[in-house]
């Protein structure tokens, strides 16, 4: 523990300066062996609160779907069930095999391994490309107050792109994940578009649904008092889908449609869990829900976890699909620019459902 470095964050300067601007990340900070959370980091009453509320032994718990059940109609009743009743689920037997997973950690923890310089090359300020960022919280421009996580995010063009720019220790196997999981994320979306009167995921459903895909890479180190702060802050993603690899120690919790209560989201060994996104619920209507959800903080263990956010193109419009409002139903949505409705998330700190909001008639 180095309790001189750790004493110097002496004001909220000095830790923006040392976390942000320097590149150290939370993990920097984590590192000096603080014994007290820094000021910026102390989340409003109301969220520390929720900290209090949120319970690893719930008895609701989001629906587990084994993928490899033979019943194929089963199964697309379960993804779809589970999309309008949770917006959450995990998947297990789902076609990505475990060492793919497990490699996928492994870089992941490589990448937050190597020596600050290395990753402030891909910072906002050094990046070769606003595609692939090394950053802190989630946007702490806009933030009252800061997410204990540090992430490199990483916008998937090409694999020529992502060959020139993406980091090395990470860049093969995060490739490999991505491409061992479009069988699965075709599959789901064929799911719940059918359930929409969608009888084919043809090039334009495909350019609307999974048009663009990021996957981050997520570190959320030991935190000194985690019952202070958050991981990630409440908010639901703007994706199609998401796909998240979590690791063994879990934090993970979503907001129960049913009550209202924090669920905890168990890690499940070889598992994904999947949620459904904005721009899903926006193309459902309504049918399909995205969730509310949050991760806290832990004193002690570092945890990863690697989002893959499956998108409808940047200059998709997105908005009711036609099939399901075509037999009478009315619209909840307008249509709407993806990209606007991206930006619009980015330019504020997280803060629950209200995203949706931009996209309400």
């Amino acid at each position: 523990m180095n309790q001189t470095l750790a004493a110097q964050f002496l004001t909220r300067d000095q830790v923006t300066n040392f976390v942000v601007h320097e590149g150290n990340g939370v993990k920097g900070l984590s590192e000096t062996g603080i014994k007290v959370l820094p000021d910026q980091y102390i989340q409003p009453f109301e969220e520390r609160l929720i900290n209090f509320h949120v319970k690893e032994d719930s008895d609701e718990s989001i629906p587990v779907i084994d993928m490899s059940n033979l019943d194929e109609k089963s199964v697309s009743k379960a993804v779809c069930d589970a999309a309008e009743e949770w917006g959450f689920f995990q998947v297990i037997n789902h076609g990505v095999s475990m060492e793919v997973l497990e490699n996928m950690k492994t870089a992941t923890h490589r990448f937050f391994g190597l020596p600050v310089e290395e990753k402030r090359k891909f910072s906002r300020e050094k990046s070769l490309s606003t595609n692939v960022r090394f950053g802190t919280s989630f946007s702490p421009h806009a933030e009252k107050a800061l997410e204990w996580k540090d992430y490199l995010s990483l916008f998937f063009v090409s694999e020529a792109e992502a060959s020139q720019l993406w980091p090395d220790s990470c860049r093969s196997e995060t490739l490999e994940y991505m491409n061992e999981t479009k069988p699965l994320v075709k599959k789901l979306l064929r799911f719940l578009g059918e359930n929409l009167n969608v009888t084919e995921l043809d090039k334009t459903k495909e350019s609307l649904f999974m048009g663009s895909t990021r996957i981050n890479l997520n570190y959320y180190p030991i935190c000194p008092n985690p019952e202070l702060t958050v991981g990630v802050g409440r908010h639901s993603d703007v994706s199609s889908l998401t796909i998240l690899l979590q690791d063994e120690i879990g934090g993970l919790h979503v907001r129960s449609l049913t009550t209202g209560r924090w669920v905890h989201v168990p890690p499940i060994s070889g598992s994904l869990v999947i949620n459904i996104g904005d721009a899903m619920q926006i193309m459902s209507n309504g049918r399909y829900k995205s969730v509310e959800h949050r991760v806290l903080a832990n004193s002690s263990y570092n945890r990863i976890s690697v989002p893959i956010f499956v998108n409808p193109k940047p200059e998709s419009v997105i908005g009711p699909l036609l099939e399901v409002i075509e037999n009478g139903e009315k619209p909840v949505y307008r249509d709407i620019l993806y990209t606007d409705y991206v930006k619009h998330f980015f330019r504020k700190a997280h803060d629950g459902k209200k995203t949706i909001d931009f996209a309400n008639i």
